[in-house]
């Protein structure tokens, strides 16, 4: 199969959208008052068999936008410290997080001959809703993330290994997940990135996708 015809795949695979996955570690639930303290996102492509692979990460700490509320809670639970002088000299403000993402992800879609990214994530509507606030916060005018569609991992994860926890469901694909690094907006979304992958190649090869490939003329060689 030539690259002509696996960028073909890409555009045609999930309707023009490209996908990309996000986690982001945050100061609690409330994406209007919340910090964003970590963010990462993965880009994917598709290698010459039609199989969905893991591209490039891109990941950041994030200064709190001021006024941001930051729980203790959360603090505990993802082990961040906002006063460790490493992560003081690298963290960024929201808006250059963004930037910095959003530039590589907008130069994918163009490659993969797609019109839009979708965002993919573990519990997708937590990361969604907390990017999509950011977004406006810091007016960007060009988001290249559909605005409310998505694909969940974990909801993939229960209905394919009956597992929606990402440590889980990563488990029973065959992924190793070490749970000391859990946590780490990088972490997780490259362990989520491979668990889309692992789901999306898995439907392929019992047949799914490979019969919307024949139905398309996309499976034979020009």
């Amino acid at each position: 199969m030539s690259e002509a015809i696996a960028r073909e795949l890409m555009a045609q695979r999930f309707r023009s959208f490209l996908p990309v996955v996000v986690d982001l570690e945050t100061g609690g639930f409330n994406s209007e008052r919340d910090a964003i303290l970590e963010i990462a996102a993965v880009t994917l492509t598709m290698d010459p068999d039609g199989n969905l692979i893991p591209d490039a990460t891109y990941a950041y700490h994030v200064t709190p936008f001021p006024g941001a509320n930051v729980e203790q809670s959360a603090l505990d639970f993802t082990g961040i410290r906002l006063d460790d002088p490493l992560r003081q000299q690298v963290a960024v403000s929201e808006a250059e997080a963004l930037g910095e993402i959003f530039r590589p992800v907008r130069k994918s879609i163009k490659a993969h001959g797609c019109t839009r990214a979708v965002l993919v994530g573990h519990n997708a509507a937590f990361d969604h809703g907390f990017l999509n606030a950011a977004v406006n916060r810091c007016g960007i005018k060009r988001n290249p993330f559909h605005p409310f569609s998505s694909f969940d991992t974990a909801s993939l994860g229960g209905l394919i290994y009956g597992q929606t926890v990402l440590a889980r469901a990563c488990r029973a694909a065959g992924i190793e997940f070490d749970n000391s690094a859990a946590h780490s907006a990088r972490y997780d979304t490259e362990r989520t990135a491979e668990l889309f992958c692992a789901m999306v190649n898995r439907y392929k090869d019992l047949g799914g996708w490979a019969l919307v490939q024949k139905e398309q003329g996309l499976d034979e060689e020009p």
